[in-house]
């Protein structure tokens, strides 16, 4: 006999789950939205007028092998189509490299604090999220990453820049990394801020996958692209490995205004190369300005900045950004990040912040 107070259950994996938390949106005019990892620039005009003539063709399905898109990447990066692989964002083809390569049991090892995504998909996919500590100096601590490495290991996450510290990887350190990674753990290098990493040693991430069969690039044109309202992101991994990847992607995930968009976006990397110039001039402001403010700030190579703070100058400061209409994303427990805008919404953090001495 039926309980009439019976219902059905959210599966183990899911009940338990934490939310993925948005950055928080801009209410009116006024309020400076630097919550999200997003540009603050308006769409491309070429690109803008690709969608325009695309959504008359919102009626019918769009390529869900992504074709013409895959084909324009594989010029773009000097690979084959047949190495790429296209989802909803990089979220959504992060979520088709979990779920293809873990089994419930099986363990995914990130830096922590990285992409709040990481455990989150994860744990979806059954599988057991491994957080390794960030160093004091908010770089991937890749010695103890290595010593996470057991017999259930099936993925290593690996965000540079990092999301939301800004600190990138070197070169050198990610090479010696990969000698100490069996060749049967896939290695996802997480490039959603690639297109800001400016500075020494940087990461060649396609030449060290051309050297390690076991790794991953993952990429998205939300960031620098601007593209983060049309969600689509890319990875390119071995033949047989980007195959299975596609086999695992929701069909027709990625519409054909993205789709189109990032191929305009692809033609007009001129221009954003150019607003990506800007971004990165106004963060070295930013970071040599706070600094003389008195405050601890990493050195960032993507489009925020990052505040280590303990709890109460946590408290602090978000109700300093919040009294200013500013919202910025709150990362409790460990710190606040801080998205760049134009050069007047900067300023405005500039202020917020003050003497780092009037904070606790």
């Amino acid at each position: 006999m039926h309980s009439l107070h019976a219902r059905p259950a959210l599966g183990k994996a899911v009940a338990g789950l934490p939310p993925y938390v948005a950055g928080r949106r801009a209410q009116n005019a006024l309020t400076a939205a630097l919550a999200s990892n997003e540009s603050h620039y308006e769409p491309l005009p070429s690109v803008l007028e690709s969608v325009r003539s695309t959504a008359l063709l919102m009626n019918r399905y769009p390529d869900t092998a992504s074709t013409e898109l895959r084909q324009r990447l594989a010029e773009h990066l000097a690979v084959t189509a047949d190495e790429l692989a296209v989802g909803p964002g990089s979220v959504g083809v992060l979520q088709q490299i979990i779920t293809s390569f873990c089994d419930p049991g099986d363990e995914v090892v990130f830096a922590w604090r990285s992409f709040e995504a990481y455990p989150i998909l994860t744990a979806l996919a059954g599988a057991r999220p491994v957080p390794v500590p960030l160093l004091p100096d908010e770089n991937h601590d890749l010695d103890a990453m290595a010593a996470a490495i057991t017999g259930h290991t099936r993925v290593i996450l690996l965000c540079t820049p990092n999301n939301p510290t800004g600190t990138p990887i070197a070169s050198r350190a990610l090479q010696a990394f990969l000698t100490r990674v069996p060749a049967d753990v896939l290695v996802v290098i997480d490039e959603a801020y690639v297109e800001y990493a400016t500075g020494p040693d940087p990461v060649d991430s396609l030449a060290l996958y051309r050297r390690h069969p076991n790794v991953c690039v993952l990429r998205t044109f939300s960031k620098a692209y601007g593209l983060a309202g049309l969600r689509v992101g890319y990875a390119v991994a071995a033949p047989e490995l980007a195959d299975g990847l596609r086999r695992a992607a929701l069909p027709f995930a990625v519409s054909a205004l993205a789709q189109r968009a990032a191929v305009a976006s692809l033609d007009a990397a001129h221009e954003m190369a150019e607003r990506v110039h800007g971004v990165v001039a106004e963060r070295e402001r930013l970071l040599a300005a706070l600094r003389a403010q008195g405050w601890q700030v990493p050195d960032s190579r993507a489009n925020f900045l990052w505040l280590r703070t303990d709890a109460a100058l946590h408290s602090e400061l978000l109700h300093a950004f919040t009294t200013a209409d500013t919202l910025v994303r709150s990362n409790a427990g460990d710190g606040i990040r801080v998205s760049l805008a134009d050069a007047a919404t900067n300023d405005r953090v500039l202020n917020i912040l003050g003497d780092r001495t009037a904070f606790g």
